[in-house]
């Protein structure tokens, strides 16, 4: 029997580290303008990058037109771009949102509107501009 309980507790034990191996994580670093993904525990490597479409020559192209038109285009690129970043985080469980600017905030109040992403368990913090090894480093460390 207690050979049996040992057996089991060692089953149970394997199993439950195998699943927390087997949890998706990503970091990503964002600000309006870009966001870098940094998938763990992939040592250290950014796999792919967003770049929102609102740019500074769009903004001053639109502004020039119409202060209205400006907003109203600035909302629709902001949507698009955080959309293509909530595409990827939908295949993950831990989500770390960290950078220097209140995207981060934005998009998470976006996606807590949204019950596709109520299992996904999220963090978000401040950070600096980063290098890419700055970036790799802070989402090891963070996962660890």
């Amino acid at each position: 029997m207690i050979i049996y309980g040992l057996f089991h507790l060692t089953l149970i034990y394997k199993l439950k580290t195998k699943q927390m191996k087997n949890v998706k994580q990503i970091g990503i670093w964002m600000d309006h303008s870009n966001a870098f993904f940094m998938e763990q525990p992939d040592e250290n490597t950014i796999h792919r990058m967003i770049t929102s479409k609102f740019t500074h020559q769009e903004k001053e192209s639109s502004l020039s037109k119409n202060e209205n038109l400006m907003h109203n285009k600035e909302q629709q690129l902001q949507s698009s771009y955080f959309n293509k970043i909530a595409d990827i985080i939908k295949n993950y469980q831990e989500v770390l949102l960290f950078g220097p600017t209140d995207a981060k905030s934005e998009l998470l109040n976006l996606l807590k509107k949204d019950h596709l992403f109520d299992a996904i368990k999220f963090q978000v913090k401040q950070s600096d501009k980063m290098t890419e090894k700055q970036m790799n480093e802070f989402v090891t460390a963070h996962f660890k």
